[in-house]
């Protein structure tokens, strides 16, 4: 009987627990641990980890605060010397740590899933169902072993977005940091009216619900994510305070043909939003002669990111005898012609094979 492979947690909230529930139905034995020992407690009770002894693992996932994330990684990786290890983490916020972290079994990961609930009763396996999993793989990355977290981050359902650490953190500011910073002041601007009109939150419905719906999430969280990532947040308020002057104006002097564009703009543009990742219908693979050099499959995966095109699979085909490989990219058909043409625009040389 074929041993399972072994998988270790460490934070057992709400992503580190659905991490570990994720990983056993994917068919990973999965150990834990958590600074807190009622909730290693709980989680063995519960089934959501088989037990806390780490041995053999060659899977980490740190699911910890951002700011101990470096020291965790670094011990980890300092401990155990094989080529074979890989480490990641769940951190909101990527340049700080992944910096700081110079292995190349350290690849940075974000999963852009949540919940109002807390801690590791909220806890799922399939939380990650079809939820954007972002990897930040850098110059130092192993093509395979980004190819096996990504194998691995596919298994429990996600879909894997290669960024560079500083792209993500700019990014995510607007998509996600920003977004919670603002439902927390039109929440607490609302609570703070209805001290004195008591009727304002008995009108609440459905828009300001769906606005302030991710307010009511653990706050705890939030402080040294939003800290570390400062400049990036710091700019989307701006950039929004900005936008809410403009609009205030538009308002103000009754501009109806400015106020219809606003709103025109953004209901266009709200429609278009990309939903949750789709299902796989039909695949085609896109196939890459890649040489053995820093930086590679960082650029490969991350100029497939650019333009939005999503890797299901991802496959390195070793040449012989020292000879440059092979990266195989399975992707949706009507998305090929525009991921091969930015490939060419880049330099790269691909080839187009029916799955």
């Amino acid at each position: 009987m074929t041993s399972r492979p072994k998988a270790h947690v460490i934070g057992l909230g709400l992503i580190g627990g659905s991490i570990a529930l994720a990983l056993q139905e994917a068919g990973w034995s999965v150990s834990g641990e958590d600074a807190n020992p009622g909730s290693v407690k709980a989680a063995l009770e519960r089934g959501v980890i088989d037990g806390t002894d780490f041995s053999g693992t060659e899977l980490f996932f740190i699911a910890t605060p951002s700011q101990t994330v470096q020291s965790i990684a670094s011990s980890i990786l300092a401990r155990d010397p094989s080529p074979e290890l890989i480490v990641s983490d769940v951190a909101g916020v990527k340049a700080s740590i992944v910096g700081a972290i110079a292995d190349p079994r350290f690849i940075g990961g974000h999963p852009m899933a949540g919940s109002e609930m807390k801690g590791l009763d909220g806890s799922r396996s399939d939380l990650f169902h079809s939820a954007t999993w972002v990897l930040t793989p850098t110059s130092m990355t192993p093509p395979d072993t980004y190819a096996r977290l990504h194998a691995v981050i596919t298994s429990l359902g996600a879909s894997p977005l290669a960024l560079s650490a500083n792209d993500h953190d700019r990014l995510v500011a607007m998509a996600s940091h920003v977004p919670h910073l603002v439902a927390g002041a039109l929440m607490n601007e609302a609570a703070r009216m209805a001290e004195s009109d008591s009727a304002l939150l008995r009108l609440a419905a459905g828009g300001f619900r769906d606005m302030t719906r991710i307010s009511a999430g653990d706050p705890s969280i939030w402080p040294n994510v939003l800290f570390d990532n400062d400049s990036a947040v710091i700019d989307g308020l701006d950039r929004l305070i900005h936008r809410l002057k403009h609009i205030r104006g538009v308002v103000a002097n009754k501009n109806r043909e400015s106020l219809l564009d606003e709103l025109t703009t953004a209901s266009i543009s709200r429609r278009e939003l990309p939903g949750r990742a789709s299902v796989a219908r039909n695949l085609v693979i896109v196939r890459l002669p890649i040489d053995d050099r820093p930086g590679m499959l960082a650029s490969i995966t991350t100029l497939a990111s650019e333009q939005n095109v999503n890797i299901f699979d991802i496959e390195i085909v070793h040449g012989v005898e020292g000879s440059a490989g092979v990266l195989e990219l399975s992707i949706e058909s009507d998305e090929v012609d525009r991921l091969v043409e930015a490939f060419r625009r880049s330099g790269f040389h691909a080839t187009v094979n029916a799955q």
